[in-house]
């Protein structure tokens, strides 16, 4: 069991943990979730010794192994497969020893060790975890110094896993995965025999891989049964029970403080005055659990919807140079699509999405689309693009440079940066916040197509729900690549496949995707082909969800005529207020007399306006 004791850190004048602890049984898995910046990352450094408290201790039974992953990755000569295999140093250590070993009592010794840890299967078991990360038998052959940081991070995240410590510590590991190799992990994880505990955004994640939940806040660490869906109910329910409690002392406090202030000063109340203080010291405060609001994304659409399809793609191409990537595309993009793209990093995902927002011409075949048509990009490689010295109101004023100061920063509010925020520069601004600056610059003009390569990275839990409620109200069409699979499920009404040099429609959903991903890598390993991803019989769903969305846009519509419609006939009535409350029609009582009919129709109306648009609501809501 792994105990934490009364730790206390701090970091400067910030209080991170304070006199708190927690005891994480053998063999759960963890899910250690709060908000960005509260000290997370700082108690698995804790765990690790990396750092010192100011009081508590950590406590974990004696020959326990902790592991996580190496902040460096590797990029020596050594190929894939073999910086798996040595991060077992024990094995290693031993096959080392056994090709020097002359003590016949010794040979056996280490044979049977050997034996013991599996030692002869850990190749396949290596070549397992490298595989379900997206690494195939040849580049597993390939030296580290081939790839790039990320992709080396997958090996540093391999090797851990590889190695099985007794306690496994993991910070946001599914950063560096496409969306397959994150189910691969949920699966990985969900199987893993010894203890983990995983910092993650990812819901489904914490949903489908841990069983139970640590949550850090306000200094306070409390621990949860079950996963992130059961975490959400049970800190409701301890929230209301608290907020009740809280205010049930807060009366009691407000009787006894009554009660001191009237009778302290009379010599016969003195002694129950006294009692009633004292009671009131050793009473201990209720501190009602406080959620801090995130602030909401806003992504205005166009000002004028295109008619359908607003993209069509017939047998084109796209690539680089000479480079063919993608091929044989016959596609078509309506204008309120909600599209989610699948297939492995290196696939042309990347392509895809810089050929339909325009970053890239058709090689070959034809790609039409309306000469009207708006694009945002967002990709996390852009964060690089903003200026690091300059401030949200900065790079506001670029796109706002006739708009006066009040209006410039009225907008930095409504894109997250109120205030001294939007004076705050680019540099000191968290990977979160310069991710909401970037999709509030790119949306800034109201496109007709909204793209988002892996928008959720530097996002909290909270911030990505923000993010799909900012996604499902945007009325625009919406390409999404993520590894968040709660993201997809949540926005997405289609999914394309990109994959064998093309991209074609995946006929499933996510449990589908999920079965065929995790089909195709025991094919693979066993040397079978892999399952028909086009062969999946559950697109009713997702036909339907596009039916709905395209039915609720003459609502919509129809909702903003009325409340155009209630705008216009208040401000009537507000004339016609004016009019009679100023006394100029005093001498004139038939013009009186008619302003006071004119306001009775403009109020009969208004009625009858406000009745369409409850409707109309319930309509859509009922839609």
């Amino acid at each position: 069991m792994l105990t934490i004791n009364d730790i206390t850190y701090r970091l400067g004048e910030r209080l991170l943990l304070d006199h708190t602890g927690a005891a994480i049984p053998d063999g759960a898995r963890v899910g250690f979730v709060g908000r960005n910046g509260t000290g997370k990352t700082t108690l698995f450094k804790i765990i690790t010794g990396d750092l010192g408290t100011e009081s508590g201790n950590i406590s974990l039974p004696r020959g326990r192994r902790i592991g996580g992953v190496a902040q460096e990755a590797p990029g020596g000569p050594e190929t894939l497969i073999e910086v798996v295999l040595a991060a077992d140093t024990e094995r290693t250590a031993l096959m080392k020893e056994a090709e020097t070993a002359t003590d016949p009592h010794r040979i056996a010794e280490i044979g049977t060790r050997l034996a013991d840890i599996g030692a002869h299967s850990a190749p396949a078991r290596a070549a397992m975890v490298l595989h379900g990360l997206g690494f195939n038998e040849e580049a597993q052959q390939r030296p580290c110094s081939d790839f790039s940081g990320g992709w080396r991070m997958r090996v540093a995240l391999a090797a851990v896993l590889f190695s099985e410590p007794d306690l496994l510590l993991l910070d946001e590991p599914t950063n560096y995965l496409d969306l397959e190799g994150t189910l691969w992990l949920y699966d990985y994880l969900e199987r893993y025999p010894h203890t983990v505990i995983v910092i993650s955004h990812d819901r489904e994640l914490l949903d489908t891989s841990v069983d139970h939940i640590m949550h850090l806040d306000q200094g306070k660490l409390t621990l949860y049964r079950g996963g992130y869906s059961s975490f959400e109910k049970q800190r409701a329910e301890k929230q209301m029970q608290l907020a009740r409690a809280k205010e049930k002392q807060d009366a009691e406090r407000k009787h006894l403080q009554s009660f001191v202030d009237r009778f302290k000063a009379k010599a016969t109340k003195a002694r129950q005055a006294q009692s009633r203080v004292k009671r009131l010291e050793k009473m201990q405060t209720i501190a009602a659990i406080v959620d801090r609001d995130v602030q909401p994304f806003v992504f205005p659409g166009p000002e004028k919807p295109l008619s359908p399809p607003m993209i069509v793609l017939e047998d084109a191409s796209a690539g680089y140079g000479e480079r063919k990537v993608l091929s044989r595309l016959n596609l078509s993009l309506a204008p309120d699509d909600r599209i989610a793209l699948l297939g492995s990093n290196g696939n042309g995902k990347s392509t895809f999405c810089k050929l339909i927002g325009g970053r890239l011409d058709a090689m070959s075949g034809e790609m039409k689309k309306s000469s009207k048509l708006e694009t945002a990009y967002f990709a996390q490689h852009q964060l690089d693009e903003l200026r690091i010295e300059d401030t949200p109101v900065g790079h506001l004023r670029d796109l706002m440079p006739d708009a006066p100061e009040a209006k410039v920063r009225s907008k930095a509010a409504q894109i997250g940066f109120p205030a001294n925020k939007a004076d705050t520069p680019v540099k000191l601004l968290s990977g979160g916040e310069k991710a909401r600056l970037m999709l509030g610059l790119a949306t800034f003009h109201g496109p007709h197509l909204l793209i988002l390569d892996e928008p959720t990275n530097h996002l909290d839990i909270d911030s990505r729900t923000a993010l799909v409620t900012a996604i499902n109200d945007y009325p625009g069409a919406v390409i999404l690549v993520s590894h968040d699979r709660f993201l997809i499920e949540a926005c997405a009404d289609r999914l394309w496949l990109v994959g064998g040099g093309t991209v074609k429609n995946f006929d499933g959903d996510m449990d589908d995707y999920r079965t065929y991903v995790l089909g195709a890598a025991k094919a693979e390993k066993r040397g079978k082909p892999a399952p028909d991803a086009a062969a999946k019989p559950k697109a009713d769903e997702r036909k339907e969800a596009a039916t709905k969305r395209a039915a609720q846009g003459p609502l919509r519509q129809k909702l903003n005529l009325a409340e155009a419609r209630i705008a216009k006939l208040t401000g009537l009535i507000e004339k016609v207020d004016a009019a009679l409350a100023n006394g100029a029609f005093a001498r004139e009582p038939d013009k009186a007399l008619q302003l006071s009919r004119q306001r009775a129709e403009l109020s009969e109306a208004l009625a009858a306006a406000e009745e369409e648009w409850l409707l109309l609501g319930e309509e859509l809501e009922s839609a």
